[in-house]
């Protein structure tokens, strides 16, 4: 089966070619940024969704689940929740009204499953937050948040997942032994319990910073060394394609979906001051 670029028609989802969008916010952090997301070889439905607004510092990547397009319902909600956030005084109250609209949005999630009588409609969440000079990374599930900077790649974000917690128990328990869980089920998600728990961290934003949100149909098929290569040169347009470009080469097994963020400190004295002409 042929993959395409999902059509995108909302500013909740993708557009079909990666775009680029530029602010300056106040603290003199000028943010830009790209989005690319592509229903991968294997799918016929893109469930996943993304946003990116750098004019008011929210971008955001969900990747649902429940079959039968419920996937793509649940991730659509969940963007849309973030759309327009009320204007904020300081990150800590941006984080606050973020995980306001994401419980509302778990609440329909709950509601919908019930009306149509399935198990479950949910989905991963992953949300940067900008505000003056931090970031606050908000997220539930396995979609990711990586930072590059100065030259390394660092995840922010630790995977809901029974893996990961596999992981965690063989790091702390004295024994030896590791049950290995047959597959990486997601331990947490929009729509999976009455309440959500949504982490978070935040982060001191330094010039040319690089923020890089995806869905697990990158991270799971895309090596951190080549994340770290397509995003060195600084271009998120060129960087956002590029990483769907490689999770198809290496077989494009799930939708795929890149939002890759750039902070420029306009007033960083590292930066090269342009003379006027005489």
């Amino acid at each position: 089966m042929n993959g395409h670029t999902s059509a995108m028609a909302t500013p909740m989802e993708c557009p079909t070619g990666p775009t680029r969008h530029a602010s300056a916010e106040p603290g003199s952090i000028r943010w830009t940024s790209a989005a690319s997301s592509h229903t991968g070889l294997v799918r016929e439905i893109n469930e996943d969704a993304c946003l990116g607004q750098p004019e008011c510092g929210v971008w955001a990547v969900a990747d649902g689940m429940g079959g039968h397009a419920l996937g793509e319902f649940a991730s659509r909600l969940a963007i849309r929740s973030l759309i327009d956030l009320p204007a904020a005084q300081s990150l800590e109250q941006c984080i606050d009204h973020a995980q306001e609209r994401l419980q509302s949005a778990n609440r329909r999630l709950r509601s919908e499953a019930a009306l149509r009588d399935v198990p479950i409609i949910g989905t991963t969440i992953v949300a940067l937050l900008a505000s003056g000079r931090h970031c606050a990374c908000l997220w539930a599930g396995d979609s990711r948040i990586y930072l590059f900077r100065a030259g390394r790649l660092k995840r922010l974000t630790r995977d809901h997942s029974q893996i990961e917690a596999a992981l965690s128990r063989r790091h702390t328990d004295t024994d030896d032994t590791l049950i290995r869980p047959q597959a990486n089920l997601i331990t947490r998600a929009l729509g999976a319990e009455d309440t959500v728990e949504i982490d978070c961290t935040t982060v001191e934003v330094v010039d040319g910073d690089v923020f890089l949100l995806c869905s697990d149909g990158l991270s799971s098929e895309v090596s951190e060394l080549a994340i770290e290569q397509a995003l060195l040169p600084g271009n998120c347009r060129q960087a956002s394609q590029a990483l769907i470009d490689l999770a198809l080469q290496r077989g494009g097994h799930d939708n795929i979906t890149a939002v890759v963020v750039r902070a420029e400190d306009l007033h960083s004295p590292d930066r090269t001051a342009m003379l006027p002409v005489l």
